[in-house]
């Protein structure tokens, strides 16, 4: 504003004196100067500095390395070098969320710059921690019924990012299970020990509506919980099961899809990654997709942006992948109209 009324005085005004000559106006222009320049020493002191990123995760660092990958190859494309003017100090639970908190709270004692989460719960803990240190949520399921921020348009506090959309896809993975799977009537829902999930709030109505029995099992997420949750589920006999679309689940996807193929059961899965290694369906989001996406929130905030003036975006990309393969090692036959709606069939 400042600027064009500075070129109106000279235009508009009946005195030959320049403006720049009025004592008012050598002022004024002796601050702007001030101001560029005390900006470019910021903008050079900021250019030299090492941002320190912190990263917490529930699950393990071998479960997280394919969407870590996607994260550091966008923050590269948008100009970071790491280890030049970002390192990432990484935390992980190791499958235990009784570690989140202190982990959390740890990585601020170390004053990082800003912190990267994993998904909802490690994002609450973060938020405990810190009012201060900007958070960065990779994926949530629903951060406002979480309490995580006010609005998805005016997050307000420090913590921004993506949500995943989960409550609503683990309806539609639920609807896909009954159409692929003949005479479908009780489906096994595999949750965390010790967690809550705000995902069955909406699960079970929708399972109701479908006419469908679902079987809630609790496990932990070590080989020996896992081996007695599927086989509690063949004590209650489900003909199909699920699981909690989170990082803790993603990191042990290998085993939960030996043990499907073990008990015969067909499983939909929240990412593709699990049909790679054998498993027979999944419906959901692109989460490299949203770990990339992350990085340029992690970008706009390390260059002066507020989490609270960011609004957190959605989901945007979906796929639907079956594995006929591992269909034809559990005798299950994908009805034709189910086939078709895939993205992606594995033949």
């Amino acid at each position: 504003m400042g600027g064009k009324m500075w070129w109106r005085s000279r235009v508009h005004s009946d005195n030959r004196k320049s403006a720049i000559q009025n004592p008012k106006w050598m002022g004024i222009f002796a601050i702007a100067l001030t101001f560029a320049f005390g900006g470019a020493v910021a903008s050079a002191q900021q250019a030299g500095k090492i941002f320190r990123i912190g990263y917490l995760d529930p699950s393990t660092a071998s479960g997280s390395a394919v969407l870590l990958a996607a994260f550091r190859q966008e923050m590269t494309k948008l100009g970071w070098i790491e280890g030049k003017n970002f390192t990432i100090d990484y935390r992980f639970g190791e499958q235990n969320n009784n570690r989140v908190p202190e982990l959390a709270a740890e990585l601020v004692r170390l004053k990082v710059d800003l912190i990267v989460v994993s998904g909802g719960p490690p994002a609450l803990a973060a938020k405990k921690a810190t009012t201060t240190i900007p958070i960065v949520m990779a994926s949530s399921g629903d951060p406002v019924a979480g309490g995580l921020v006010a609005s998805l348009a005016r997050p307000g506090g420090n913590v921004t990012g993506l949500s995943s959309l989960a409550p609503e896809l683990n309806s539609k993975r639920l609807e896909i299970l009954k159409d692929a799977v003949p005479k479908l009537s009780r489906v096994g829902f595999l949750s965390q020990s010790g967690g809550t999930d705000l995902r069955l709030n909406e699960l079970r109505p929708a399972a109701l509506a479908l006419k469908l029995k679902l079987e809630e099992i609790e496990t932990q997420l070590d080989p020996k919980g896992l081996d007695s949750a599927f086989q509690t589920a063949k004590q209650r006999q489900v003909g199909a099961i699920m699981t909690m679309a989170t990082r803790p689940f993603f990191a042990e996807r290998k085993r939960i899809v030996e043990l499907a193929v073990k008990y015969r059961f067909p499983g939909i899965y929240s990412q593709d990654e699990f049909v790679e290694v054998g498993g027979l369906m999944s419906y959901g989001v692109d989460y490299d997709d949203l770990y990339r996406r992350a990085a340029v929130y992690v970008d706009k905030i390390l260059k002066g942006a507020k989490p609270a003036d960011l609004p957190v975006q959605q989901a945007t990309k979906f796929e639907f992948v079956i594995n006929l393969k591992a269909a034809k090692q559990i005798g299950l036959t994908i009805p034709n109209r189910v086939l078709e709606r895939a993205n992606k069939v594995i033949k």
